[in-house]
């Protein structure tokens, strides 16, 4: 799980594909590079109905305004968990990427849960108080009723080993931790503060939030994160987040960026532009 040079890779990797990252001047506002238009989707969880539909209203969006340069869609994590159809959302990434978008897939935390069960049992207590259980019905993983304890959780690993397609595997393993656009760096749960960006940690981009979302600090770049749900997105200065609790909500949300515009496009309301939280 461990992810050699972190954030600076993946930040340089994406920075070849914008054809450069740029540092963010103190007095301007944060922009996509000039020819690109970006999609960020928050949390997912199981919600493969919102997920279709999201996406339906992404390309309409992309199609009612034509800019002639380059679409790229970001997810941000946490794909599995909660919701009731894990395996079929996995599915879809893995299969079914948004015609004409270049896609990339980043990890969350519970994506991350999912990979270390694979591999041993004994995180399956712990990953079950936050939505694990979900993930196993989704792939058809039962309990066996005469194993109790490690046991009955070593068991459920055996079978959902057995019951993922190697593509599904293939695909949780190859998603990234972090990647940068310009003035944004999108990550699944937000940075260190005061942590130079290509120092951040794996833990940290997957898991803090507190001490990142009180944060008043200048990251160097705007950072687009999920992991922590709110009723609707958190538009401040040094961030934004769009986790609406869609899994509970029905409300799935995605940011749009083209130059230095931003505007949400959801499963419940119409495109519209963000409004910096009180």
């Amino acid at each position: 799980m461990d992810n050699p040079g972190g954030a600076a890779y993946y930040g340089a990797m994406f920075g070849r594909l914008f054809g450069g990252v740029r540092a963010r001047p103190a007095a301007r506002v944060a922009a996509v590079p000039s020819g690109y238009r970006v999609f960020a989707i928050g949390d997912v969880h199981g919600r493969i109905d919102l997920l279709m539909a999201l996406e339906a209203g992404i390309l309409d969006d992309s199609r009612r305004r034509p800019h002639g340069g380059r679409d790229v869609v970001i997810y941000l994590g946490d794909y599995v968990d909660r919701g009731p159809a894990s395996a079929e959302v996995i599915e879809h990434l893995a299969r079914a990427p948004l015609p004409g978008f270049s896609a990339i897939h980043l990890l969350g935390n519970h994506d991350e849960a999912l990979l270390r069960f694979l591999a041993d049992a004994a995180i399956g207590p712990s990953w079950a108080t936050f939505g694990g259980e979900a993930t196993l019905v989704s792939y058809v993983v039962r309990s066996h009723p005469d194993l109790l304890g490690i046991e009955r959780y070593e068991d459920m690993r055996q079978q959902l080993v057995r019951a993922m397609p190697v593509h599904h595997v293939e695909f949780l393993r190859g998603l990234k931790t972090s990647v940068e656009a310009g003035d944004y760096l999108f990550a699944h749960a937000g940075i260190r503060p005061g942590v130079p960006l290509p120092l951040q940690r794996q833990e940290d981009l997957l898991w803090i939030r507190e001490a990142f979302l009180d944060s008043e600090l200048d990251h160097g770049k705007v950072v687009v994160h999920g992991h922590t749900p709110t009723d609707a997105p958190v538009v401040r200065a040094n961030r934004i987040g769009i986790d609406t609790g869609a899994f509970a909500s029905g409300v799935l949300t995605c940011l749009a960026l083209e130059g230095d515009q931003r505007r949400f496009i959801d499963t419940g309301r119409s495109a519209r532009t963000g409004v910096a939280a009180q």
